[in-house]
């Protein structure tokens, strides 16, 4: 009965924030509800062990992006892009065409540099956060997110104006020569 309660107590907690994780990483709610099933399955399996791990949800979280990542690798020939986007039918002021385009170029993006847009943008976490829910360095964490939002300013450019500026110094950081 202790193993189920401390799950469903987790899960009840923390259900909706990996669910819009979810959502974010793969743009579609059937696989964002498929996704965070995976993660739930895996941990009820392991909840004896995970339950002493003191930050559990950073560590569905990273699961969450790993096997996300994992499943675009494996999918990755099925899918067909477009490189003509859709006529938009309003201002692209209109905050909800703005959240559509948002939503397109974001999932032309690779899994990995969608990831670190989102954890770190979205979610407001650090770099040194994203890097350790991702398993990788700093540096990486840096170059994925600048491609990102190059890209993105690519591929959306009416959203340029909105996106963070990266290349420039903030006032923590001393002007690059």
């Amino acid at each position: 009965m202790d193993r189920d309660t401390g799950f469903l107590a987790f899960v009840n907690a923390h259900q909706r924030p990996l669910m819009r994780l979810a959502y974010l990483l793969t743009g579609e709610v059937h696989l964002a509800e498929d996704l965070l099933q995976g993660v739930l399955l895996r941990m009820i399996g392991r909840w004896p062990k995970l339950r002493h791990i003191d930050n559990l949800d950073a560590y569905a979280r990273k699961i969450m992006v790993n096997q996300h990542i994992s499943w675009r690798r494996r999918r990755r020939s099925s899918e067909v892009l477009s490189a003509v986007p859709p006529e938009r039918a309003y201002s692209s002021e209109d905050g909800a065409v703005l959240r559509i385009v948002l939503h397109q170029a974001l999932m032309r993006l690779t899994p990995k540099q969608r990831a670190v847009l989102v954890l770190r943008f979205y979610e407001d976490r650090t770099e040194r956060e994203v890097a350790d829910l991702l398993g990788c360095s700093v540096g990486t964490v840096k170059s994925q997110a600048h491609h990102a939002l190059g890209r993105l300013r690519a591929l959306a450019p009416e959203l340029a104006p909105r996106l963070p500026e990266l290349d420039r110094p903030t006032r923590h950081e001393g002007i690059r020569r």
